[in-house]
């Protein structure tokens, strides 16, 4: 059987435009007081509407725009159910992700999950952005190390979505350094070998998360 070689494709130009808004909304140059009009963004992009408005419609069903009543879309905010149902997903898929690691407790991946808290937490910037890039990395470096790929797409999904931004910036009011946490100690419970006291762990830690994102705010 004689089967044609794979050429890869090149990004489609509305995934660029997805990441472009997503990236635009994590470091606010897009607001919760903005309106994203599709005419608008395609002549500021200087591209055809079609990308524009698939892009836009992706992240609407990604749950990070919400239809406007003016027209276009805008950022969608979560209730605090909600809020309270988006870390309880975190806990699912996270907590799934240190029980593979507790159960593997290979020496090589701790190392490499030790090694990139140790660099994301030594973080100078009082950026709300930097912060939550750098909790984010870590969170996702755990997901990684499993080489689950369902797993690293529902970690994604939770964490793309407007809200997860929107909320973190409301943790600027508070103390930034609060928000990363201790993530060491979840290397620690990995290293147990116990799945158990690894998914205890991780779900103390986003309960805190949580406790901390409420306080924020209701300030």
């Amino acid at each position: 059987m004689a089967l044609k070689t794979i050429k890869r494709e090149r990004q489609r130009l509305a995934d660029i435009v997805y990441d472009r808004l997503l990236e635009a909304i994590r470091s606010h140059e897009i607001t919760e007081n903005d309106q994203l009009v599709q005419e608008k963004l395609a002549e500021q992009l200087q591209i055809s509407r079609t990308p524009v408005r698939e892009a836009l419609l992706r992240l609407e069903q990604d749950g990070i725009l919400v239809s406007s009543p003016r027209g276009g879309f805008a950022l969608y905010r979560m209730s605090k159910k909600e809020v309270r149902e988006l870390y309880q997903a975190r806990a699912a898929v996270e907590g799934q992700a240190v029980r593979i690691l507790a159960v593997r407790n290979d020496p090589a991946d701790n190392r490499r999950l030790r090694d990139v808290i140790i660099h994301e937490e030594n973080i100078t910037s009082n950026s709300v952005n930097e912060y939550f890039n750098a909790n984010r990395k870590i969170h996702r470096s755990i997901v990684e190390l499993t080489g689950n790929r369902y797993l690293l797409e529902m970690f994604d999904n939770i964490w793309n979505r407007a809200t997860s931004y929107n909320l973190f910036a409301a943790i600027e009011k508070i103390d930034l350094a609060k928000s990363l946490g201790d993530h060491a100690r979840l290397v620690d419970a990995i290293e147990t070998g116990s799945p158990t006291a690894a998914m205890d762990a991780i779900i103390d830690h986003i309960e805190d998360g949580f406790e901390l994102q409420i306080e924020a705010l209701d300030r």
